[in-house]
């Protein structure tokens, strides 16, 4: 029974950094890098790893865009890393209760 709840666990949010990026994520409409950066309490190099690794996955999407002459790159969950990760959620709901 363990194994097939552990199973339903999805891979993309085992990561502390990825789980966080993903909640902050579902209740904003989108954030910035900087703005992800200070929230989570991440270096540059470790954040952009992990949001590359969610947009490979679709989970995230990105834009980038001037503002003045500034680049300014924001971020958002897509409808498909919304739904994965209320996924996710569930399956970690069903574990502890069967624990």
């Amino acid at each position: 029974m363990k194994n097939d709840l552990l199973a339903q666990f999805n891979k993309a949010f085992e990561s502390k950094a990825r789980l966080s990026i993903m909640s902050v994520l579902m209740v904003n409409d989108s954030l910035s890098f900087n703005a992800l950066k200070e929230l989570l309490g991440l270096t540059d190099g470790n954040l952009a790893t992990h949001l590359r690794a969610l947009e490979e996955a679709s989970y995230v999407a990105v834009q980038k865009q001037f503002v003045g002459r500034k680049p300014n790159t924001t971020y958002s969950a897509t409808q498909a890393g919304q739904q994965a990760f209320a996924d996710h959620l569930n399956a970690l709901e069903a574990f502890i209760k069967n624990m």
